[in-house]
């Protein structure tokens, strides 16, 4: 079962990027696929790249908006990010995937001394992320091939995490990173942070609250704005340092869409040199545009690939005593069908010993649709033997 926090944030995701399809270039800002608008440039007419890129020459910090799992959205950023390129050579690309701790890593990926493997394992990609790497592994060649430096600009979940139980002020590790308190935020992203949150917590937590005081709530606003700031705040930090510099960030559409969230703690930060581009099929960044919505929008076609989900085994592991334990079983799950149980202890997947909540992950995600994966787990003072049994593909 997910947390309070994690479920929320599934609803917010929804709300900003599933809302509506994207419509044709007659309907509003909405671009034909392969078509640009932009919503401050009237009347609205379809754009060339060209012009976008004339439009924002003069940003310091290009902000490109996705959807984590669409394989269509990150060719469009990796397509964005050459264009970006050919024009300023002291490019950084800015990721949100990946947290502070683990900036050493990507330094060794673009100064070529590691393989892709080597570079999934030390970065700990399926722990931070999880989604599948063949989606940003274009990108991050992208970055290698030109030494384009990669930024690690996020914090780990943990804190996140931790300050949506404690608050900001509880979580001393923000001040060893860094991490400023966020600006406060527009009445315009409480409001909508309170619609999901109202409605998405459990068992309609705090419906019939005062968000100006309800405690839960404040420290989800805390939580997401930490994530917010430490990005903008790594931005901040090579800016400063390299004043020819250019940043483009891969983020999520949900920290981009109208400025409330990373645009909002840069112009705190007192940078305001930054243009928002954003794929129109995220919902609210199309038929409801505005000027502060986006500074571009383009149309991204339907995909006809087959992008088949990872696949998930639906528990929540941690590491107890050098072991790998469940913490959690999720109902109707694949681990839940197989047997497995609070408690049990990974002892052996797909036939090897398991040392670390990563190696268990790597062996998951590697499963085909239909498959079947054997798991050994110590129960107590019994060993059982389990099977896992993946649906098949859609």
């Amino acid at each position: 079962m997910a947390s309070t926090v994690t479920r929320v944030r599934r609803a917010l995701a929804l709300a900003l990027i599933l809302s509506a399809p994207a419509a044709p270039a007659s309907d509003g800002f909405c671009p034909a696929p392969g078509a640009w608008t932009m919503p401050a440039v009237q009347p609205v007419a379809s754009q060339p790249l060209m012009s976008v890129l004339d439009h924002v020459r003069d940003r310091r910090v290009v902000l490109l908006g996705e959807q984590h799992d669409s394989m269509e959205h990150h060719r469009w950023q990796l397509h964005v990010a050459s264009a970006l390129l050919a024009e300023s050579p002291d490019l950084v690309l800015a990721l949100e995937m990946f947290p502070r701790s683990v900036q050493p890593v990507l330094d060794r990926w673009v100064a070529g001394e590691l393989s892709e493997q080597a570079f999934l394992e030390e970065s700990h990609w399926s722990r931070v992320w999880r989604f599948d790497p063949q989606l940003y592994l274009p990108l991050f060649h992208f970055a290698r091939m030109h030494r384009v430096p990669m930024l690690a600009m996020n914090v780990d979940a943990a804190i996140t995490r931790k300050v949506s139980q404690t608050g900001f002020d509880a979580t001393p590790e923000l001040v060893a990173l860094g991490v400023s308190r966020p600006a406060a935020p527009t009445p315009a992203y409480r409001d909508f942070l309170w619609s999901s949150f109202s409605q998405h917590a459990a068992g309609g937590e705090g419906k019939d609250a005062d968000p100006a005081t309800h405690v839960p709530f404040l420290r989800f606003v805390e939580s997401q704005q930490v994530w917010d700031r430490a990005m903008a705040q790594s931005m901040a930090g090579v800016l400063a340092n390299r004043p020819g510099a250019r940043v483009v960030a891969l983020v999520g559409a949900g920290h981009a869409v109208n400025g409330w969230g990373i645009e909002h703690q840069l112009r705190d930060l007192g940078i305001r040199d930054v243009a928002t581009l954003l794929p129109s099929d995220v919902g609210m960044t199309c038929e409801n545009a505005t000027p502060e919505t986006a500074t571009a929008l383009f149309g991204v076609g339907e995909s006809r690939d087959a992008e088949t989900p990872r696949p998930r085994l639906g528990v929540w592991l941690e590491m107890a005593e050098s072991r790998v334990a469940v913490k959690k079983v999720e109902d109707g799950s694949v681990a839940s069908a197989a047997g497995v149980q609070v408690g049990d202890v990974f002892v052996e997947v797909a036939g090897r010993a398991c040392r670390s909540v990563d190696e268990v992950i790597e062996r998951i995600v590697q499963q085909a649709p239909g498959s079947w994966l054997p798991i050994r787990v110590a129960r107590g003072e019994t060993t059982v033997e389990l099977v896992a049994k993946f649906p098949p593909r859609p």
